[in-house]
């Protein structure tokens, strides 16, 4: 914006330039009837300094429209900024909000492994009873088995969760 408001200023300047060489020179003077030609050939450096002001028509119409659209980019911009705060606001909610799924998954997992424990070794203490076959025992260490596989998946979810939204907001979660 400051620089479309500055940009009259290009139509000021200073200029300078130096010239030399041979300079021919020819002048005519006439006095009453008589007609006097003088020619001269001269070696000679000129020097010219100056400043200059340029009156452009074009830019002095169009600087208002200049103004304008630069306004108009600057207000983009900003709406641009905010339309960004809100994607990552967004999405921090989303992995915050996945976080806590995961570790409310992980809780039950972990209920759900104490449980297949105990039944578990009560499986084991009838089996060594004779209470139990020896499939049905094989049956229950396989669902503990896999209660546990369970249990590992979704505790190694919810560090990725966590490692997800702390390398997205720089915020170390305890």
């Amino acid at each position: 914006m400051k620089s479309k408001r500055r940009n009259w200023t290009r139509n000021l300047g200073i200029q300078a330039d130096t010239r030399y060489g041979n300079f021919n020179n020819l002048s005519n003077n006439i006095s009453g009837n008589d007609l006097v030609t003088l020619a001269s050939a001269t070696t000679q450096t000129n020097y010219g300094v100056g400043l200059y002001l340029k009156l452009p028509v074009f830019d002095i119409f169009n600087r208002k429209s200049e103004i304008k659209q630069a306004k108009t980019e600057i207000s983009q911009a900003k709406n641009m900024v905010k339309f960004q705060e809100d994607e990552i606001k967004e999405i921090v909610i989303r992995y915050y909000e996945d976080l806590i799924l995961k570790e409310s998954l992980l809780e039950i997992q972990a209920t759900n492994l104490s449980d297949a424990k105990v039944n578990m070794e009560m499986a084991k203490k009838e089996f060594t009873n004779g209470q139990i076959e020896i499939y049905e025992y094989i049956r229950i260490s396989d669902i503990t088995a896999g209660v546990a596989t369970e249990f590992e998946k979704a505790k190694s979810n919810l560090l990725l969760a966590k490692k997800l939204l702390e390398n997205y907001t720089g915020i170390q979660i305890n």
